[in-house]
């Protein structure tokens, strides 16, 4: 079951997941700890835990939670970028829920959503090592483009940016 994340509780659970997400990423490769290092230290990546509830507050933005059999297992949002324009960011499915299309699912209703909130267009990035992550979205209908946002010197070289007209 996909739902939007409400209440204290869920935020709880959602930035928890987020949590998990950082450290599978620190985990993940000496690329991808870099890149991760790069962007989100740890003093930054908490600011913007701290704030995460209201960077992502309806209208125009979204945390959704995954579930399966009652238990969080993904997490995602979005939030505008301009009127038109919307960034999906932290799309995260536990190691338990992967292959189950938890992560399909979700980014689905990311989608849905930000179609629904009246964006012509999301964006979003990959490391270019998440060759799954990049399967995924080729196959929702995203397509490769260049960076779309500004990025601390010489981040681009580990991502992969992705664009879909809505």
């Amino acid at each position: 079951m996909i739902r939007q994340a409400n209440g204290p509780a869920d935020m709880d659970v959602v930035r928890q997941l987020c949590w998990e997400y950082r450290d599978y990423l620190l985990g993940h490769s000496d690329e991808v700890r870099h890149a991760v290092l790069m962007a989100y230290g740890l003093e930054s990546y908490q600011a913007l835990m701290d704030g995460l509830a209201e960077k992502h507050a309806r209208p125009r933005r979204i945390i959704l939670l995954a579930e399966r059999d009652g238990l969080p297992v993904a997490c995602g949002m979005y939030h505008p970028l301009s009127d038109t324009d919307a960034e999906i960011k932290r799309v995260y499915v536990r190691p338990d829920a992967r292959g189950t299309g938890t992560g399909r699912q979700l980014s689905q209703a990311l989608i849905t959503g930000a179609r629904a909130d009246g964006f012509s267009r999301v964006f979003l990035d990959t490391s270019r090592l998440f060759t799954d992550a990049q399967r995924l979205y080729e196959s929702l209908g995203f397509r490769a483009r260049g960076a779309y946002a500004d990025l601390p010197e010489g981040m681009a070289e580990f991502l992969v940016f992705y664009e879909l007209n809505l």
